[in-house]
């Protein structure tokens, strides 16, 4: 691109000087032949004045000093060399002067000028001024080198301000290029920087956009993965835990609750399904909202689910809502997919009884979720991706903060010690 810049700009700049220089060349040599015209013209009819009526009764005349290099002469009617150097006999611009008129011209190797001598309204000779020819062309010639000199130098001058511009020009577009080759390479932090023209900057501007919203996207498509895995892994779990006891029952056993209870663990998980969907929209704030329930409904399947777990692991599951709370609405898939989090990561971080408190907080409800653990993070790393200590993925906690922003509520660390969450719901709207 360099190269290409670096040529257009010096042919450009060629052409323009070709178009001035050529012109400018004929007007120096016009200009140079004319002036010498005219300072032998000036010099003629000073040796004019000096030609007297006593010129034809055979005087002496005193003429001035010819142009450098050149010659002054005077001649009389019949052409003869009177005075002052110059052909024996006069050309035929002399003669043409004796008419009465300034003859002016070419004559051989010289440049001639012929002015008539008037005395009593009638010519009485010609003074005759001449210098080489070689002598304007030489002037000339120094000047047409002056000139070249000049127009080489500017076309250096512009050969310089080229590759300079050039190089202002393809330095940009040679980052953008770099640019997008470490976005290729997988770097997709990388940045288009601005560089103070309007059109490239433009151009970075839209680089710049369009790789963030392909991060976003594949944020998101990674999220949804992590999310997906993390999420079905414990309603599967369950399932297959539920399936696995019916195979210890008697043949004639009553099969309808481990049916019900495997009904219930497939509804959970294709709820499941449907929140991690959810999450993963662009548009959640726009969808549908999800139904609202009673918290008591959702609270008491959590029950369900979970104590049983809990128990296999010698640990105690409690409830304690608050009076006033059991008929408080809630998100009720969202609500739920929070708990399984809460009860989860109490399972296998936790120690101890796990207490579900609910209490009314300002036309809100707050949901405590603790266990007699400590929680060995920094509150402020708690919720980010992959920051557990223990086994697992690591983002139960930043998907349930993520569920609980979607339905309009927060989520954080209430205390380290027990370890307790708490999850803030609004009321349902208007």
């Amino acid at each position: 691109m360099r190269q290409r810049v670096v040529r257009v700009a010096v042919a450009a700049v060629l052409v323009a000087l070709v178009l001035l220089a050529g012109p400018l060349a004929a007007v120096v040599q016009r200009s140079f032949f004319e002036d010498e015209r005219g300072a032998l013209e000036r010099t003629a009819l000073a040796a004019t004045v000096a030609v007297g009526p006593e010129f034809t009764a055979g005087d002496a005349v005193e003429l001035p000093r010819p142009r450098p290099g050149g010659r002054l002469g005077v001649y009389d009617l019949s052409m003869r060399l009177r005075a002052g150097t110059g052909g024996e006999t006069g050309d035929s611009l002399t003669h043409r002067a004796a008419d009465g008129k300034v003859a002016r011209g070419s004559s051989g190797p010289d440049l001639v000028v012929a002015v008539p001598v008037v005395s009593a309204e009638r010519v009485i000779g010609v003074v005759r001024a001449s210098v080489p020819t070689r002598s304007v062309w030489n002037r000339v010639l120094w000047a047409w080198a002056l000139l070249l000199a000049v127009t080489l130098f500017a076309l250096a001058t512009a050969v310089l301000v080229a590759r300079r511009q050039a190089r202002a020009l393809s330095a940009p577009v040679e980052a953008l290029s770099r640019t997008a080759a470490e976005i290729a390479d997988g770097d997709l932090g990388a940045r288009a920087a601005p560089c103070g023209i309007a059109e490239l900057d433009q151009l970075a501007r839209t680089q710049n956009t369009m790789v963030e919203r392909l991060t976003q996207l594949l944020s998101r498509e990674r999220d949804f993965s992590a999310n997906a895995s993390h999420q079905l892994r414990t309603a599967l779990t369950g399932l297959q835990l539920g399936l696995e006891a019916s195979q210890g029952l008697t043949p004639d056993a009553d099969l309808r609750p481990v049916v019900r209870e495997a009904l219930e663990r497939a509804r959970h998980l294709e709820e499941t399904v449907e929140e991690v969907l959810r999450l993963a929209r662009p548009d959640t704030a726009e969808q549908h909202p999800v139904p609202r329930e009673r918290l008591v409904r959702v609270l008491e399947r959590a029950a369900s689910r979970w104590h049983g777990v809990l128990a296999s692991a010698g640990r105690r599951l409690e409830l304690r809502p608050s009076p006033g709370t059991e008929s408080f609405d809630v998100p009720g898939r969202t609500t739920g997919q929070i708990l399984d989090i809460l009860l989860d990561n109490a399972l296998r971080h936790g120690r101890g009884a796990t207490v579900v408190t609910v209490r009314e907080a300002a036309g809100a409800v707050a949901i405590d979720v603790a266990d007699e653990g400590t929680l060995a993070l920094d509150p402020g790393a708690v919720f980010a991706r992959g920051s557990t200590t223990g086994p697992g993925s690591g983002i139960g906690l930043a998907v349930a903060r993520e569920l609980a922003e979607a339905a309009g509520g927060r989520l954080s660390v209430r205390a380290s010690a027990p370890a307790t969450f708490t999850l803030l719901l609004p009321g349902p709207e208007g």
